[in-house]
């Protein structure tokens, strides 16, 4: 069940994996879309604590962003990250809540409800702050599995849940999914398994190599009739290279298998090492990409 928590500040740092080419990095600088501005109406953060069926034995944070145009009467767009503290924090590298006020009331963006989702730990109580140190313990089963265990927990507990308390749509077209380094696969897999429910991925440094056999998403796309899937890939020629395989080479393939395939995708490669400084700089960009109809 779901544990109401009072949302404060909270300083939420990147602890992911140690930074590379911060030189080339310094070029990636948030725009003017990924800060706060006066007269745009700001939307609302909620936390909760859950303990999962799907994933027995684990608990994790959540967090919900309500934007202040949503007032009920219709469903509302919905949008998922993993690794939700990364994404949900204003003063990290992706700023969501921040990007999508600005976004929304621009109207280059629907109505859309965020839920940031943490991966879980086996633990009985959380840590006390959220991040990657201590690790989730079971972060990397549920991201870099390729089957549809992830998938059914979004569908079978979280969105339900949250249902409860928004109107969220249905239509697949509406949903999108989003994640960085193993939570890029992790998105992918959840549209790969379920198109009937995700239709829209964005992958920031995805983990596609060899973690739990992720290396194989690029021949499979090529040997398998198109889904109907948008996918967003940002990746750096300075991430990782390790017993894994390696990440830039990983996700050119990926892109190459997308062109190949005739999938509406779209590749953004840059100099960055394994981090959100990139992603986090196009961020806005990428989302009025990804929800461009």
């Amino acid at each position: 069940m779901a544990q109401r928590v009072t949302w404060g500040l909270v300083v939420l740092c990147w602890a992911l994996l140690p930074l590379t080419a911060s030189g080339q990095e310094d070029r990636y600088e948030l725009g003017p879309d990924s800060q706060r501005h006066e007269g745009v109406p700001r939307g609302t953060v909620t936390e909760y604590v859950w303990r999962s069926q799907i994933f027995p034995g684990t608990i994790r944070r959540y967090w919900v962003y309500v934007p202040a145009q949503y007032d009920g009467s219709s469903p509302a767009a919905v949008m998922v990250f993993q690794d939700g503290h990364a994404y949900v924090s204003e003063d990290g590298d992706f700023r969501v809540p921040i990007v999508f006020d600005n976004l929304i009331h621009k109207k280059e963006l629907p109505i859309i409800i965020g839920i940031f989702i943490d991966p879980g730990h086996k633990k009985e109580q959380l840590p006390e702050k959220p991040g990657w140190r201590p690790t989730p313990e079971n972060r990397s089963f549920e991201y870099d599995t390729l089957s549809d265990q992830y998938a059914r927990f979004l569908l079978e507990e979280i969105l339900p849940e949250v249902g409860k308390r928004y109107k969220l749509t249905d239509d697949p077209n509406q949903r999108a999914i989003c994640g960085i380094s193993s939570g890029g696969i992790c998105a992918f897999t959840v549209a790969w398994q379920r198109p009937d429910a995700f239709r829209k991925v964005m992958s920031h440094v995805g983990s596609f190599v060899n973690i739990r056999g992720g290396h194989v998403y690029p021949s499979l796309i090529r040997k398998t009739p198109p889904k109907p899937i948008r996918v967003f890939l940002q990746a750096g020629a300075n991430d990782l290279d390790n017993e894994h395989g390696n990440w830039a080479l990983a996700n050119q393939e990926m892109a190459a298998a997308l062109k190949f395939a005739g999938y509406d995708y779209r590749f953004v490669f840059g100099e960055g090492g394994h981090n959100g400084r990139h992603g986090g700089a196009i961020l806005p960009d990428s989302l009025r990409w990804l929800w461009r109809d």
